[in-house]
């Protein structure tokens, strides 16, 4: 897992076991200082640089419709805010959404969201 701050929560362990996280130590991540610095590493010496998908309510393409493949990344907001109109607009070829049947009435919070999209790239892939 990939943090991009500034974050909105800490990442000390009281913090973490008082939002529920009590399986963080199984967790591999790592903390970028920016969207910027992330993007960067993830294409330096490869042949074939990862995707980035961005998960947006503001996108016509739904989540399955991408081809997923190992190594890509896959970019969520904040719970309340979503991701930052300057990134979407930035990355519009790349955005997806998770239809839902009134999107006036959302009603996924951002683990079910992240859970929902992640398994549909763990299926392509590892062909689950």
């Amino acid at each position: 897992m990939h943090l991009v701050g500034p974050l909105g929560f800490r990442l000390d362990d009281r913090e973490l076991k008082r939002a529920g996280m009590d399986y963080w130590e199984h967790v591999t991540w790592k903390y970028w200082d920016s969207f910027e610095s992330l993007h960067k590493a993830t294409q330096a010496g490869t042949p074939v640089p990862p995707k980035f998908y961005y998960v947006t309510t503001k996108s016509k393409r739904a989540y399955t419709e991408p081809r997923y493949r190992w190594g890509d990344y896959l970019v969520f907001g904040r719970e309340t805010a979503g991701l930052p109109k300057e990134l979407l607009a930035a990355n519009a070829g790349s955005t997806i959404t998770i239809p839902m049947f009134n999107p006036q009435a959302r009603s996924l919070n951002l683990a079910t969201a992240v859970a929902i999209v992640l398994y549909e790239a763990m299926r392509q892939v590892k062909k689950i």
